[in-house]
């Protein structure tokens, strides 16, 4: 993985600004890990992408977090504040590996959710399928194999518990308190739309910036963008004076 430059994070996102938050997180991962093909990483478990999504997120506005979260019972705000190593566990070491699980005289073989599986559940519109059906490639009851509509829903649901266990980064929760009323929840922490949310406030305010500069110097968005943040905060401290 390498780090994105200014240009190129402003690409991205132009890109991105009307796919969905699945395919803005492919299109970050491709351009940072040009070595990786996008049908691989397409592959990677959602454990695996969204841990590669927190490493860039570190190395595009560093690894501190602040965030914000309301308490559901009096409504007072939170300001949450973390380190991406706070929120960050170990994915399976391999995207294409396969799991089984016995319960109660069935045997499962599965595949965690991934890229894929999001993109074509969203293409669905509400037609009857789930990730979860997605990802079984073999069920059985009492080594008999069986339709994977057979499966008892108790069962089911052992499996998806499982599949967040063997793929934690997947699914973080913060774990919360209100100060004003001492409300305990968990509140889930969505790397994609939070960093997405930082990289469209990013290129708004750097948008600004250039146009400033262009307006005030004739200098062109490219030179702008080379610049160091701090040498372009310099620049846009002399304009007007």
């Amino acid at each position: 993985m390498r780090a994105l430059s200014a240009g190129e994070l402003l690409t991205v996102w132009e890109k991105g600004l009307m796919q969905q938050p699945v395919k803005q997180a492919l299109a970050l991962l491709t351009a940072a890990c040009p070595e990786i093909p996008t049908p691989q990483l397409a592959q990677l478990s959602i454990g695996q992408r969204d841990a590669l999504l927190l490493t860039l997120r570190s190395g595009t506005f560093g690894s501190q977090i602040q965030s914000l979260a309301t308490c559901g019972n009096c409504g007072e705000n939170l300001e949450l504040n973390f380190s991406v190593a706070d929120i960050c566990t170990s994915p399976p070491t391999s995207p294409l590996e396969t799991f089984s699980l016995q319960v109660a005289g069935w045997n499962i073989e599965f595949r965690l959710p991934n890229s894929l599986d999001l993109m074509a559940l969203a293409s669905l519109h509400n037609q009857p399928s789930t990730l979860l059906e997605r990802c079984l490639l073999q069920v059985k009851e009492h080594e008999e194999i069986q339709p994977m509509e057979k499966l008892p829903t108790e069962i089911a649901s052992t499996v998806i518990t499982q599949m967040a266990k063997l793929d934690p980064q997947a699914d973080v929760q913060l774990n919360l308190c209100c100060p004003a009323c001492s409300h305990q929840w968990q509140s889930t922490f969505d790397i994609v739309s939070f960093f997405w949310s930082e990289i469209h406030a990013w290129a708004i305010r750097t948008l600004r910036e250039v146009h400033i500069l262009a307006s005030a110097y004739g200098w062109g968005e490219a030179e702008i963008l080379a610049m160091s943040p701090y040498r372009r905060q310099l620049y846009l401290g002399m304009v007007g004076r």
